[in-house]
């Protein structure tokens, strides 16, 4: 049986060398990229709380109950 100790070991030290060789976005692409992740949560939100809306109503038309 391996030792649990080198393979953590190994494991760490191998995450480390493939992170160096990532590239990371700067402030400005971090910035970009936040800004079209909230607009796209708002307009999904929105978007669904308006089919939520259009759906309760059609189904209390459909069944005679007030809303």
């Amino acid at each position: 049986m391996k030792n649990p100790i080198n393979v953590i070991k190994k494991l760490y030290d191998e995450t480390v060398t493939e992170l160096k060789k990532c590239s990371w976005p700067d402030r400005h692409e971090l910035y970009g990229s936040t800004m079209v992740v909230v607009s796209s949560l708002i307009l999904l939100s929105l978007f669904v709380f308006i089919a939520d809306k259009v759906f309760l109503l059609a189904v209390n038309l459909i069944t005679g109950m007030a809303g």
